[in-house]
């Protein structure tokens, strides 16, 4: 099932319609668009993809200013409302996810400095990039979430990308899944950029809308949540969308995930033995990242 029990009490909750828009496309700000779903169970909102730079996005979606509201709400990591299920049960395999990815990053040269993570929730990324950077900030909405990122990190605002104050500057800047939840994705990565040195590293990842699993799983693709995700990126959308925004050197940076078993099984509507629980599996191909480099001058 794509929407959650706590999607259709906030979608009775949301009993009139004024709390919903119809935008055009967010990247390229086309009005020609086609339908991929509009009935059950995405109504009221739909999927559309713009057939001029071929963006998929959320139309109809709910205003910015009350999913904000929602985000700062405790519980949206505690599957009491949109969000996680339970994003503390997901810790070790998210642990595990962000080990792989910042071992990429060394790689590529992008380790060593100062970090900032954007939306870093319970600050589990910025825990295991202790070895990695000499100074780790995040930020994030919910107060939950600050409170306990700030016991893995050196200091996490709450907030937006606003809270940060203007002099901070980051040789690396992280994004994994949130890219997907911004109503304005060009003037966030502007924002991001006003926060990065020139030669810093921008990463961004997202769920991967021309993955085999989003064409083979149709409407029951998991990263349909509604009504959160207003964006769904392929590499090429990405891509673009970074370098619309003056980045350069453009890399597209392998980012295999680990999901818990009991997520995946409850994904697919089966049940599995206690004992395996405890387990987490790797799956290919399910987020795409770009890395990108801020120019000087």
């Amino acid at each position: 099932m794509i929407i959650s029990d706590a999607v259709i009490h906030l979608n009775f909750f949301l009993s009139t319609m004024t709390d919903l828009e119809l935008p055009s496309c967010p990247l390229c700000n086309s009005k020609n668009a086609v339908t991929l779903y509009a009935d059950e169970p995405f109504a009221p909102y739909g999927i559309k993809c713009c057939t001029d730079c071929g963006l998929y996005y959320l139309a109809p979606r709910l205003k910015e200013e009350v999913m904000l509201a929602l985000y700062a709400k405790d519980r949206y990591f505690t599957g009491q409302a949109v969000g996680y299920t339970d994003y503390a049960a997901q810790e070790p395999a998210l642990r595990a996810t962000f080990r792989r990815l910042l071992h990429s990053l060394e790689q590529s040269r992008c380790t060593g400095g100062t970090l900032l993570e954007v939306g870093c929730g319970y600050g589990y990324l910025l825990d295991e990039a202790r070895p990695f950077f000499k100074n780790r900030m995040g930020t994030d909405f919910s107060t939950e979430a600050v409170n306990i990122a700030r016991n893995h990190a050196d200091h996490v605002y709450q907030g937006g990308i606003d809270a940060l104050p203007e002099n901070e500057i980051f040789d690396c800047i992280i994004a994994t899944h949130v890219i997907e939840h911004v109503y304005h994705p060009h003037a966030f990565i502007q924002s991001l950029l006003t926060h990065l040195r020139p030669g810093g590293c921008l990463v961004v990842a997202a769920p991967d809308m021309g993955s085999f699993w989003r064409k083979l799983m149709g409407k029951r693709w998991p990263s349909y949540k509604l009504p959160e995700h207003v964006l769904y990126f392929d590499r090429i959308t990405l891509s673009r969308l970074l370098q619309e925004c003056g980045l350069g050197s453009l890399k597209v940076i392998s980012y295999p995930h680990a999901f818990p078993l009991p997520l995946i099984a409850s994904k697919v509507g089966l049940k599995i033995p206690g004992f395996l629980c405890r387990y987490h599996l790797w799956l290919p191909a399910t987020t795409t990242a770009v890395m990108g480099i801020k120019a000087y001058g």
